[in-house]
């Protein structure tokens, strides 16, 4: 089991583990070189804030520049 909570005094994302193992994210790192719109950095800090665990994912995986992609390419519609 994987918990993940958004770190509101430092900008990022903890992640925690059943045995204890912790990961913090930092999300300014995390997003530095990403080519992004107001849009998706506005949908990156609501996923941040309400789906931390999905964000890691992204970033762990290093999908992220894709996912912001594909925000804005909503924009368009």
């Amino acid at each position: 089991m994987i918990y993940a909570t958004y770190n509101i005094h430092h900008n990022s994302i903890d992640v925690y583990t059943y045995v204890g193992n912790f990961l913090r994210i930092d999300c300014n790192k995390a997003e530095e070189g990403l080519k992004t719109t107001p849009c998706s950095e506005c949908a990156l800090n609501a996923l941040a804030i309400d789906e931390p665990l999905e964000y890691a994912r992204l970033y762990l995986d290093g999908n992220m520049q894709m996912w912001v992609d594909a925000e804005d390419s909503l924009e368009l519609w």
